[in-house]
């Protein structure tokens, strides 16, 4: 047990607990048990978005627990609360999807109301699924508070048993869910009986924990230790393993410790801590929505960095660390190989890191990295120097089509598939591709366009997994292109182009194609471009007749959609840091 004092006369809790004007405040906290000495301690939030609504998020209210153990241990008084979570994998393929880019907006916004409300003076943030972890992180910076965030942890990886009915390709190999979106398409291919199916599903995820590729979840889990907000290595250990809970009290007595010190997130959160989170997803082959959600962080603090920037760093960053859905290994896998940490050092080598960013810990990364003594395994973590490609497995593109950009993430995929040339065969919306797919009612060789699934025009930029793994399943996936101003899950495999800009809602030029015109994306190059004129182009504008209707005419999700801005600002619902006229912690 560490006693300390703190002067609680520059913490925000001194506005209900100290003086006698919040004598009826304190009967408050007495009423829920707490101490004379508890209630005159800094006051930490410690927020969780725990539920039963998928494995992702149902191990966080353990985890919270060992965290408010370490806040005690260290002179704090942690109050715990909940927010919202929506889970990707349960969302997907329906119209649940347009639920979960606006979620991690309501996370931010839930969290920051909490902890002004009740003038909680730090934060401690425990997520699980896909957009609960940048939420998470955005109201740490909103609110410029210290600040450490705390990942639920990985799914353990599932394992097909050797009955007659699985055939010999998943056995013997680790599962995720991604096989079982996979399998979807076998299934409606023929290729899967209903039984296997069935069996498949029992086991392909056999535990808490998110999901266990590189997929959403993992990707931001390993921005977070990059970008400093995470304690080094937290973020690796499956969700199951009760040694998490050690990485949970000690991000709680972390966090006093950055009280002490008076070390806020945005301290943390810089441009060049943001520069190396990125490389961490490009040398990774993380999700392409890293490219949503790290300009959203950066803007919470009132930094510029926009997915034009996120893709000039995957564009020179080596990829280097053999996870999938791209490669073969999972999550847990990377844990013991050493977790980000190595994969820190491998950049370090080749002068990709800056070394002065703060972290959670109060040390700098590099001061961090010079305590780790283990290299890369050369099996899941390669050395930099011999990387499995020189370039990052995410890949930025522009052209015609996305003057505004767009993204694709080309890990696993040769050389000679990063270029694509078809006629566009388009789609107003997902269920109507996704019912092509079932149908088999396109060609090898088509562009698929999936439009008006944008963030405005969605409402909600969908993720289209369901579509993208059932071609997969069918074996078309290297055979057709994808191309959307919705969004692609971090599980995505294939040729699949998201976040393309301007969305078709404000008129950008996905709006505006046609069946049958060419389209080549080149991802080597980065460009994205449709075999027609300006002025072809500019006619189609004139004669477009505006973007589609929406059943969603009231409620959160047009709430969002009134909103929410461009793709390439990271989908953010406010003006940001740059506009505040306050500080939280000095009000």
């Amino acid at each position: 047990m560490l006693t300390r004092k703190f002067d609680k006369s520059k913490l925000p809790s001194r506005h209900v607990t100290e003086g006698p004007e919040r004598a009826p405040h304190r009967s408050y906290y007495y009423a829920m048990g707490m101490t004379e000495e508890e209630i005159h301690q800094p006051l930490i939030g410690v927020a969780t978005c725990w539920n039963e609504a998928a494995p992702c998020n149902i191990a966080l209210n353990r985890q919270a627990q060992a965290v408010k153990m370490g806040v005690k241990e260290a002179s704090g008084s942690p109050r715990e609360f909940t927010t919202i979570t929506v889970t990707d994998g349960i969302a997907m393929g329906h119209e649940g999807m347009r639920s979960s880019l606006p979620s991690r907006d309501a996370i931010a916004d839930t969290v920051e109301l909490t902890m002004r409300g009740h003038c909680y003076d730090a934060l401690v943030g425990l997520a699980g699924c896909d957009k609960s972890l940048p939420g998470m992180m955005m109201a740490m910076v909103r609110l410029n508070v210290p600040s450490v965030f705390v990942y639920g942890g990985s799914i353990l990886p599932g394992k097909a048993p050797h009955v007659d009915e699985v055939p010999e390709e998943y056995l013997d190999r680790d599962l995720t869910v991604q096989d079982m979106f996979e399998a979807v398409g076998k299934h409606q291919n023929n290729q899967l009986s209903d039984k296997a199916l069935d069996v498949l599903e029992r086991v392909a995820c056999p535990s808490a924990g998110a999901c266990g590729g590189q997929f959403t979840a993992n990707t931001m889990a390993c921005v977070s230790e990059a970008i400093g907000l995470a304690l080094l290595n937290s973020s690796g250990m499956p969700a199951p393993y009760e040694s998490r809970d050690q990485y949970s009290e000690a991000s709680g007595r972390a966090v006093m410790n950055l009280i002490e010190k008076n070390i806020r997130a945005r301290d943390v959160v810089t441009l060049k801590s943001l520069e190396n989170a990125a490389r961490v997803v490009a040398c990774t082959g993380g999700s392409t929505n890293a490219g949503l959600h790290m300009p959203a962080i950066a803007h919470e603090a009132g930094i510029e960095f926009f997915l034009d920037d996120v893709c000039e760093i995957f564009r020179d960053t080596p990829y280097f660390v053999d996870l999938k859905p791209g490669g073969q290994y999972v999550a847990k896998d990377l844990y013991e190989a050493g977790g980000v940490p190595v994969v820190m050092k491998e950049l370090r080598k080749a002068g990709l890191l800056h070394e002065d960013c703060m972290t959670a810990s109060g040390k700098s990364i590099g001061e961090e990295l010079d305590l780790i003594d283990r290299e890369a395994d050369g099996k899941v973590i390669y050395s930099i120097e011999t990387p499995i490609t020189k370039t990052g497995g995410v890949v930025g593109l522009k052209g015609n089509i996305a003057p505004e950009g767009a993204i694709v993430k080309v890990a696993g995929i040769e050389p000679q598939h990063q270029i694509f040339t078809g006629p566009a065969r388009i789609f107003e919306c997902e269920q109507d591709a996704f019912e092509a797919v079932q149908n088999r009612t396109y060609e090898e060789g088509d562009v698929f366009v999936i439009r008006n699934e944008g963030p405005s025009g969605g409402p909600g930029m969908r993720e289209m997994l369901a579509t993208t793994a059932a071609l997969s399943g069918q074996g078309m996936g290297k055979k057709v292109a994808l191309i959307t101003d919705g969004r692609f899950s971090g599980a995505t495999r294939g040729f699949c182009i998201g976040h393309v800009g301007p969305e078709a809602a404000h008129g950008g030029p996905i709006a505006l194609l046609e069946d049958g015109d060419m389209i080549t994306i080149n991802a080597i190059e980065g460009t994205l471009d449709v075999a027609l004129t300006d002025a072809e182009l500019a006619e189609r504008k004139a004669n477009w007749k505006g973007p589609r209707e929406t059943i969603y005419a009231s409620g959160s999700i047009w709430k969002y959609a009134q909103l929410v801005g461009a793709t390439y600002k990271g989908a953010v619902t406010h003006p940001g840091g740059k506009a505040e006229k306050h500080e939280y912690m000095d009000l």
